[in-house]
Parts: C-alpha cells; structure tokens; sequence
C-alpha cells in the first residue's frame, strides 16, 4: 500500500516538479498536472455504484486515452475511471493498493506524458 508520502517523494525526485494546490486539493506539476490527489464525487460514486473505491484516490496524467484504457484493462484493481475524465489524458489510482514499486512507475510516467521535452531528454541522457 502505497501513502501521500510516498506519492510526494516520488514526484518531487523528479526535475522541474513543484508541489501546490489545484482546485483545492494538493497537486504536483511541472508546468502540467502530473499526479494529483482526487476525491471522487458523489456524482462519480454514483455511476460507480458497488465498485467506488473507498480508500485515497490519485489522479495521474498518461500520454493519451489508450493508455488509460490499457491500464485498467490490464489491472482493473488499480486504476479505473469515470465519465469525467472521458476524452482526457488521465487515469485514477487506488493508492490503498498499488505497491510503491508500481506507484514509482505511475508517477515517472506521469511525468513523461507532460515534462517539457528538454526535461526529458535529460532525464534520459542520466539514466
């Protein structure tokens, strides 16, 4: 199981993270969200039905919507997502259940969808 501590210390280890506030919950961003604290919405747990997740939920940005859907096909006990983020580049974490191992994967991720390309290159060029 995997903490808000650990999602900030993932994040903030990778270059040009900064932590602050988007639309009222904690967030981190370089220059574009990259993993985000969501809580569901009552509108949300309702098209959920049984299957809302209870615990802490991270919102996490993806190159695109195939990967969203690839993600929840391929393990549907820790991503998911709603109407909302229909047609949007992201994905819904459960962090009472991914592993920090697989929550370091997520957020580097993340993080290549929307860092600037010279960040990236960087990044790489360090292994």
């Amino acid at each position: 199981m995997a903490t808000w501590d650990d999602v900030r210390e993932l994040a903030l280890a990778l270059p040009g993270v900064e932590e602050g506030i988007s639309h009222g919950t904690v967030a981190w961003r370089c220059g574009k969200l990259v993993v985000w604290v969501r809580p569901l919405r009552q509108r949300e747990r309702d098209e959920l039905g049984a299957d809302a997740p209870q615990g802490e939920i991270l919102g996490a940005a993806v190159a695109d919507e195939g990967v969203t859907f690839a993600l929840i096909a391929g393990e549907p006990g820790i991503f998911f997502t709603t109407a909302h983020f229909a047609g949007y580049p992201a994905v819904l974490v459960r962090l009472d259940v991914i592993s920090r191992a697989r929550l370091a994967e997520v957020v580097t991720d993340a993080w290549l969808a929307v860092a600037p390309k010279k960040l990236v290159e960087e990044f790489d060029a360090r292994g």
